[in-house]
């Protein structure tokens, strides 16, 4: 079995990399900003869903590498700036009309995912003394080569049918992932590196919603701006503790784990916190018809907490959910939907009510990690 002898720090170049994502979140983001009629277009939005999952794959695969084979050298600088380069070719591709952008999109995805195919391959050398090793490494390799071969047909294909194959380059990546992970038998994940990370990951999206949301504050010092505003940045203080108070007193940060389950359960939470983002936008936007206002605020938070939860299953043994907590999370999240409904109407009554459900979470997490903390003592 091959394991990790030394815990994994987070490098600098690490958050530097990670900082050219934030941007791109942004570029997401703005796609559901287009509204026609009052709702977002469905095509416009399944767009959304389509950049969001390949620029979160993109952090994957490179957190991944670097995780189980990164060492902080210079070749490792140099794949991950040129990584950071033509990720500004994603981003700046990624718009509502896209079709002008298509072909620079695809050829930069391609190519990043080439990028890390290779940095994979060129790890081969150093893992010729453990054949299970040297094959899972290998078979990383080939999944990202195949994803990228994938990506760059996609043009020709929607040029010549009109179809894009780019959700099936998406896919193939997960389901090659999960192959590469299937091996138990060799732990070459240090799961405290990746699950810091992905918190890092998830601290930037922060940033990302606490930059767009500053637009509540340019009505100046009105009630309506002040009461939007103060809602806002309560909901967002809320969102964050919850999910602090989870990895810092609830996870086991230092158990043995490949952790492919625990980095999926974090591309939801990621894709519902930028959803979150567009749905406290929608709030005070006229634009924007009632029922998809209410309807996004709901399912993006649904989603961040059920996402949440899950991650509770790498919890401290001492620290696994009960049958009454769960319960008690069931009936909050039920509650919250049934009282937006009600008061689908006001988004005064609205934005307090998300508000008050967020901190209600907050507070159940934080009696949680404090029962159990005495529990263990």
């Amino acid at each position: 079995m091959h394991t990790k002898t030394e815990e994994k720090k987070v490098e600098y170049l690490e958050l530097i990399y990670d900082l050219i994502f934030v941007y791109v979140i942004g570029r997401n983001n703005s796609l559901l900003h287009q509204i026609t009629n009052g709702f977002v277009d469905s095509k416009v939005f399944m767009a959304y869903i389509l950049c969001t999952l390949t620029i979160i794959q993109i952090w994957n695969f490179s957190t991944y590498y670097i995780n189980m084979h990164g060492r902080n050298k210079l070749r490792d600088h140099i794949f991950l700036f040129i990584n950071m380069f033509l990720l500004y070719f994603i981003g700046e591709g990624t718009r509502t009309h896209w079709d002008n952008f298509l072909l620079e999109y695809h050829i930069a995805w391609g190519l990043i995912l080439v990028n890390i195919g290779i940095q994979y391959f060129l790890e081969l050398r150093n893992c010729k003394e453990c054949p299970e090793v040297y094959m899972q490494t290998k078979r990383m390799g080939l999944v990202l080569i195949a994803e990228a071969l994938i990506v760059f047909s996609t043009y020709p294909v929607y040029q010549a049918t009109g179809f894009s194959v780019a959700p099936f380059a998406i896919l193939f990546g997960i389901v090659g992932s999960m192959f590469h992970g299937r091996n138990a038998n060799v732990i070459l994940v240090d799961f405290t590196h990746l699950s810091e990370r992905a918190m890092l990951y998830v601290v930037f999206t922060f940033g990302e919603m606490i930059i767009a949301l500053a637009n509540y504050f340019e009505g100046g010092l009105t009630v309506n701006s002040l009461y939007f505003s103060l809602m806002c940045f309560l909901i967002v203080v809320g969102l964050f503790l919850s999910y602090g108070t989870v990895y810092d007193h609830l996870i086991d940060r230092k158990q043995q784990n490949p952790g492919l389950v625990y980095m999926m359960i974090h591309i939801f939470i990621i894709f519902a916190l930028s959803l979150i983002t567009t749905s406290l936008e929608f709030m005070h936007n006229t634009e924007v018809s009632l029922l998809p206002k209410i309807l996004m605020l709901i399912l993006s938070f649904l989603i961040y907490y059920i996402s949440l939860f899950f991650t509770l299953r790498f919890s401290k043994t001492k620290c696994r959910p009960t049958f009454r907590f769960i319960l008690t999370l069931a009936i909050a999240a039920a509650s919250f939907i049934v009282v937006m409904l009600v008061f689908r109407e006001n988004m005064y009554v609205n934005i307090a009510l998300t508000a008050a459900y967020v901190w209600g979470i907050f507070l159940l997490l934080h009696h949680f990690s404090k029962v159990t903390a005495l529990n263990k003592t």
